[in-house]
């Protein structure tokens, strides 16, 4: 980020444009997953990771030229860069190929234990004070997300832990942006992070072709699998470019409860076009996440103690 100032206090209608731009965000986010359990019963998980990072990196070229944001890369934060596009290839990876054996509401309710996870970290490594109200929230989550795999653990068996693989994926890369934030522009960073990401698939994929294997053995998608890779590639697109200049109108700790409402557009966008619905039992679990989540989020907005930067990056949902 070129910037560390603090953001000037937003006025109303910029906090109104936040809101409903974090709305659109988190209406259109559900969509990378629902594409994504569309093209996994043909195209391993690996292939469609890395049609992500290519229509992604495509999509934020245009803006990365017009910005003038190649002068703002950091070449020598490559290696951690580099860290970041493995992290989030990981993160990818693991939550796609659990789309293939689960619902995607069931898979976004347990991913989202990945706020209580950035709570736990940033007191371990960033040393951020958090009290025992915070960590009781973090429990009671996680005993919410173990409402929901428990059923689904019986059913599919250890791939209902990779929606928990994914989320503390994405609770490091977190963590890493926080800090490479505050000295480079967001959208060279998502660029690089595209690269970096489309580089790693690649490489996996290689090594893996011929192997038969469901997660790294390339194929020619056919038909409409064609049209499902490039849907997820262009929704996670359309999703972080909307939530960044979400989080430019209005401050993160405004928005970020909105994040939970992805769980009610998951259900509906699963139950229209595959039918599923949680039930009772997964219900109650995904109110807990919420609770907790929002609970914590609340506590932070409290005792936060340091200005909200001039810009953020927007986490990309797996």
């Amino acid at each position: 980020m070129s910037s560390t100032s603090a953001r000037p206090v937003s006025s109303a209608s910029d906090v109104t444009t936040g809101l409903a731009l974090m709305v659109l965000s988190v209406m259109v986010s559900p969509l990378i997953d629902i594409f994504a359990k569309l093209a996994i019963t043909t195209v391993p998980s690996g292939e469609i990771t890395a049609g992500r990072f290519v229509v992604q990196a495509l999509c934020m070229l245009p803006l990365v030229i017009w910005r003038r944001s190649f002068a703002d890369f950091s070449w020598r934060q490559s290696l951690f860069h580099a860290i970041r596009g493995a992290i989030i290839t990981i993160s990818m990876i693991s939550f796609v190929t659990t789309l293939k054996y689960m619902a995607v509401a069931d898979a976004i309710a347990i991913f989202f234990v990945e706020p209580i996870m950035v709570t736990i970290l940033g007191g371990i490594f960033l040393k951020e004070t958090i009290g025992w109200r915070r960590y009781t929230a973090c429990g009671v989550g996680f005993f919410g997300a173990m409402l929901i795999i428990q059923p689904s653990f019986e059913e599919v068996g250890y791939i209902a832990l990779l929606p928990v693989v994914s989320a503390l994926c994405i609770a490091i890369f977190v963590l890493m942006t926080r800090a490479l934030s505050r000295r480079e522009d967001p959208w060279s960073m998502q660029f690089q992070m595209s690269i970096w990401g489309l580089l790693f698939c690649v490489l996996l994929l290689f090594l893996g072709q011929g192997t038969g294997s469901d997660l790294f053995d390339p194929v020619m998608p056919e038909g409409r699998a064609w049209f499902y890779v490039a849907g997820v590639g262009a929704m996670a697109a359309i999703t972080g470019i909307v939530g960044v200049y979400a989080y430019r109108a209005a401050p993160a700790s405004t928005l970020a409860p909105l994040q939970y409402f992805e769980i009610v557009s998951a259900t509906i966008f699963a139950w229209l076009v595959f039918g599923d619905f949680p039930d009772a039992v997964k219900w109650l679990g995904i109110a807990i996440i919420v609770a907790s989540g929002i609970y914590i989020l609340w506590r932070e907005r409290r005792f936060a103690s340091k200005p909200v930067s001039d810009t953020s990056e927007v986490t990309m949902a797996p």
